[in-house]
């Protein structure tokens, strides 16, 4: 089972509609009080695959899914939880572009814009609980396709493995919410000033020969390890089914893609690994 859960404007319903392409069967808005009973039936119709979407128009019984799921487990049952977020003021200009009333809007309030943003930041309260037993997918920047992607790319990994997602961003851009460490390495020579670098990506074999060359980014990238080595195996022992590792540079194109890349491959060996790199994919054509 997969629960979808996150702030409204998110960006759950495209979530849910990849999942029933997958071949889920899925249910928008449930009430927390009916997961057990719905679980029950579909167990009965033999069902191998279904995913929920509740959010905080259920907020008088948001307390009772944690140990839902709990129970869920108890019984065999492979629960994996998703929570859906943004940044306000893309949740903002979200609801501004469809025109559309958030749920936990106050009619009363004639400010609209005070109303709107009162209203994401009552759900995100409303939410904590659930945000704090699920791992989180920040689509500020993301478009349909990529959080559709995303998305299929969780739920297939293995559920009994710790799960590393490593993702480069940009600072000027903002701190990606759904990061659990964040490593800075705006320190580092910057394939940036040089004119032949400059277009390119850390992808590309020029600017990963650059960058291979400079030994503060080696003794960067053995730090980051030496860290993650350390903690790794702790937090799969303590039930973790996910950690994303952000890595920030200024424009998010050559040294954190490099990094993430180098990361990835330095890992994917022992643990279930996915790549994301927030700016290339967000101006990614298609």
């Amino acid at each position: 089972m997969v629960l979808i859960t996150g702030l409204s404007g998110s960006g759950k319903s495209v979530a849910l509609h990849a999942l029933e392409d997958a071949g889920y069967f899925c249910v928008d808005n449930l009430p927390p009080e009916l997961i057990g009973p719905f679980i029950a039936l579909e167990q009965r119709h033999a069902a191998s695959r279904v995913a929920i979407a509740i959010d905080a128009r259920s907020a008088d019984s948001l307390s009772v899914v944690p140990d839902e799921l709990s129970r869920l487990r108890a019984q065999g049952l492979n629960v994996q939880p998703l929570f859906l977020d943004a940044t306000t003021d893309t949740l903002v200009r979200r609801y501004s572009e469809t025109r559309r009333r958030h749920p936990l809007s106050k009619p009363e309030i004639a400010d609209q814009h005070r109303a709107l943003v009162e209203a994401i930041e009552l759900e995100r309260r409303l939410l904590t609980d659930l945000r704090e037993i699920a791992p989180v997918i920040d689509t500020s920047l993301m478009r349909a396709a990529q959080l559709r992607s995303y998305v299929r790319d969780l739920v297939a990994a293995p559920a009994t493995l710790l799960t590393l997602v490593f993702e480069s961003f940009a600072f000027k851009r903002g701190v990606p919410v759904d990061a659990d460490y964040v490593f800075d390495v705006r320190m580092l020579p910057n394939p940036h000033y040089e004119p032949e670098l400059k277009p390119l990506t850390g992808k590309d074999a020029a600017v990963a020969e650059f960058l291979a060359q400079k030994e503060s980014v080696a003794a960067m990238e053995r730090d980051i390890t030496r860290f993650l080595d350390a903690w790794l195996e702790p937090l799969s022992d303590s039930h973790r089914s996910y950690v994303t590792v952000a890595i920030g540079c200024t424009g998010g194109q050559h040294r954190s893609v490099y990094l993430v890349e180098r990361l990835a491959l330095r890992y994917r060996g022992r643990w279930p690994t996915l790549v994301r790199h927030r700016e290339i994919d967000a101006a990614a054509p298609g």
